[in-house]
């Protein structure tokens, strides 16, 4: 039997928030994974971001499910907001639990996810968590493109330091999956403090920490998984919107990153071509190829593409050289029917 908020008063009131627009694939699964919790949430909210399609009418369906799914409907987009951020700041207004789980409509909740989440929520108290969901991959390009997020982030920013410094700069989150405590939220400024911001994940994690509140960034690949992209198109326009806003739009930072894989990673192959030593290049490669396994291991994401380290580095740069020549051109970046420079 489920046990609600309501029913074991000990235990924390989880409001879960989900932001949709033109959702109507994803929907009723993740309200469906939801509702199916071990521990149920003290409320389910759903704001609508004026979707042209049948999002609405398919949350409006579960509006007789334990617990009931309440829809919001979105108010117009303010000048100098992002949209997602807008929509999660509407969601907390609405809210009336003391955790806020923000959770993406292409995200999916293992049956026992909130259960295993509340002893982490009773230990830290206050403050924000986070994690990287299972990624879901299908499409070659998913699998050369998407399980290079978890690569980059654990080469680059060890894990164990991100969870230990207090530092706003060392901060990793996933979009899909964050949890605020609502009054340490509320004094942070909660999104609206960051509602420029294309990155609102990172963003927000490094708020809470500017501010001295404990931010965890959790392993929950075991009780949250997604599908981020469906095709290659949104792949790359995924990607194209997020990689020079995540290094701060630094050309220096463009350029030292590029050079790196590149050398790393691709120099190696055209030494090869020009007659350099064949064991030379079978090791750089192996090195490279065997660290990439190992994480796509750990992280349940292993794939034939995981050998193919090379192309991912090559299609990861060219949507990063995309995402740069965009923002010097002033063209910005499209994402769910808006455009954002």
């Amino acid at each position: 039997m489920k046990k609600t908020a309501d029913e074991t008063a000990v235990q924390p009131r989880i409001s879960v928030l989900i932001p949709a627009r033109n959702e109507e694939k994803n929907i009723k699964a993740c309200l469906d994974s939801v509702i199916k919790q071990t521990f149920a949430p003290y409320e389910i909210v759903v704001l609508n971001d004026h979707s042209t399609d049948q999002t609405a009418s398919f949350v409006e369906s579960f509006n007789t499910s334990e617990p009931p799914v309440r829809l919001v409907e979105g108010e117009d987009l303010p000048d100098g907001w992002v949209g997602k951020s807008f929509a999660c700041q509407q969601l907390a207004d609405h809210a009336q639990g003391d955790w806020f789980v923000f959770l993406d409509a292409d995200a999916r909740l293992e049956n026992d996810a909130l259960e295993k989440l509340i002893p982490l929520l009773h230990e830290q108290k206050s403050g924000i968590v986070s994690g990287f969901p299972r990624q879901i991959v299908r499409s070659w390009m998913e699998k050369l493109v998407v399980t290079m997020m978890q690569f980059v982030i654990i080469c680059h920013l060890p894990i164990r330091y991100v969870q230990k410094a207090k530092s706003p700069k060392f901060a990793a989150a996933h979009g899909a999956f964050i949890v605020v405590e609502r009054s340490s939220y509320l004094k942070v400024g909660g999104h609206a403090a960051i509602r420029t911001s294309l990155l609102d994940d990172m963003q927000l994690m490094k708020q809470f920490k500017s501010f001295g509140y404990p931010a965890t960034l959790a392993k929950i690949d075991s009780i949250v998984y997604m599908r981020m992209y469906a095709n290659a198109r949104q792949v790359w326009l995924g990607y194209q919107k997020n990689l020079f806003a995540g290094i701060n739009r630094s050309g220096f930072l463009f350029s030292s990153i590029f050079y790196y894989y590149s050398f790393l990673y691709l120099l190696p192959w055209f030494i090869l071509l020009f007659g350099g030593n064949m064991f030379y290049v079978i090791s750089a490669y192996g090195l490279g190829a065997l660290t990439k396994i190992i994480i796509d291991l750990s992280n349940r994401v292993f794939t034939l593409a995981s050998f193919l380290l090379p192309i991912s580095v090559v299609l990861m740069l060219s949507i990063a050289t995309d995402s740069l020549l965009r923002s010097y051109q002033k063209r910005g970046y499209e994402w769910k029917g808006r455009r954002y420079l």
